[in-house]
């Protein structure tokens, strides 16, 4: 392959430092691809995803030039051997598994920008990989994803997001899941207005979102829609499809959740094998219209009875938190308090205080 042109206004010295950074930034998205291969390739046996890692890899090498490397000079690097606490505090498969993808991704951006200055190919391949690894991230997240670590997550979130129709809805998602938040509802009720082919497209773009964030990703009431966008599972109110139904399409390894509204909805959600139950409206909300608020008594039978996780929800903020924790709930879910918040970030931390602080 005949080596591209210096852009004819290059200075030397300037062209030599885009070579080195080029140089540098292949190394680095060859090395996380090999990272994310290793993984499809020894913990999930899944030859379909390293074959997919592996090819992105080899693009990469064909065009990794040598004289690329031989422009690479590691001694006078100032950040060669520069480490991140960060690093040291990845504590499962997921989190290194997101660095990884994460340290690609911005390895591929540098290639883009520099490379239309120096080499077109390499920036015109980097975008393509670029976007071809955002959904392979999320399949080897999802493929390493069985039911009993979607249900261990589960109980270690006790802030649940669940979203609504609001303006920038990604980004509210993104500066909750920043903050903390490590369990979304995508919510969005019938609206003439609103296609199913746009619902697909928010829904996808919020389950990339989460899985990026080691968070799991729900749908309400739409199983056809989890299914789709490869959702963690769905979320059942008491008039939609039985959860028996919902397993059988959905299978074992996905989460079910029931909205319930007094003691013996509860009952039935367990006995019908649900993972999570809703446990409101706490308090009137303008989310569940005409809909009577069931108060604290109920949340303190659900403390005292339930034997799976459970979620209060219904006007719970962080003014009325410690009232909700008090009577037995350890784990709540919010609407208006992130969505409506002019910080969603901020909204997140003050929860999150709120729910530890009263632990």
């Amino acid at each position: 392959m005949t080596p591209p042109s210096p852009v004819p206004s290059q200075r030397p010295v300037e062209r030599a430092a885009i070579e080195r950074l080029l140089d540098a930034n292949l190394d680095r998205a060859r090395e996380g691809l090999r990272v994310l291969e290793d993984w499809a390739r020894f913990a999930l046996d899944r030859p379909d995803l390293v074959a997919r890692t592996k090819d992105l890899r080899q693009r990469l090498g064909r065009l990794h030039r040598s004289a690329y490397k031989l422009a690479r000079h590691t001694a006078s690097d100032p950040a060669a051997g520069l480490a991140h606490p960060a690093q040291a505090e990845r504590q499962d498969a997921d989190a290194v598994l997101a660095a990884n993808a994460g340290r690609v991704q911005e390895a591929l951006r540098v290639l883009e920008e520099f490379g239309r200055l120096e080499d077109p190919d390499l920036a015109a391949e980097a975008s393509t990989i670029r976007y071809a690894l955002y959904d392979l991230e999320v399949d080897l997240i999802q493929a390493g994803r069985d039911g009993d670590g979607r249900r261990a997550l589960l109980r270690r979130c006790h802030l649940y997001l669940v979203t609504s129709p609001v303006d920038g809805l990604e980004a509210v998602v993104a500066a909750a899941l920043a903050a903390g938040v490590r369990l979304v509802q995508y919510r969005a009720k019938p609206d003439p207005d609103l296609e199913d082919r746009h619902r697909l497209e928010q829904a996808t773009a919020l389950r990339q979102l989460c899985h990026r964030h080691g968070a799991l990703f729900l749908v309400n009431d739409r199983i056809d829609l989890a299914l789709a966008v490869g959702a963690d599972g769905v979320h059942l109110g008491q008039g939609d499809l039985p959860p028996s139904v919902a397993r059988r399409l959905l299978g074992p390894d996905r989460l079910i959740g029931r909205s319930t509204h007094r003691i013996e909805d509860l009952r039935q959600a367990v006995a019908d094998g649900c993972d999570y139950v809703g446990v409101g409206p706490v308090n009137a909300t303008p989310t569940k219209p005409g809909r009577e608020p069931v108060g604290l008594a109920y949340v303190t039978q659900a403390a005292a009875e339930s034997p799976l996780p459970f979620f209060a929800i219904g006007g719970i903020d962080p003014g009325n938190l410690a009232a909700v924790r008090r009577a037995g709930a350890d784990r709540v879910a919010v609407v208006r308090a992130i969505t409506a918040a002019a910080d969603p970030g901020a909204a997140v931390a003050a929860l999150l205080a709120g729910l530890e602080a009263a632990a």
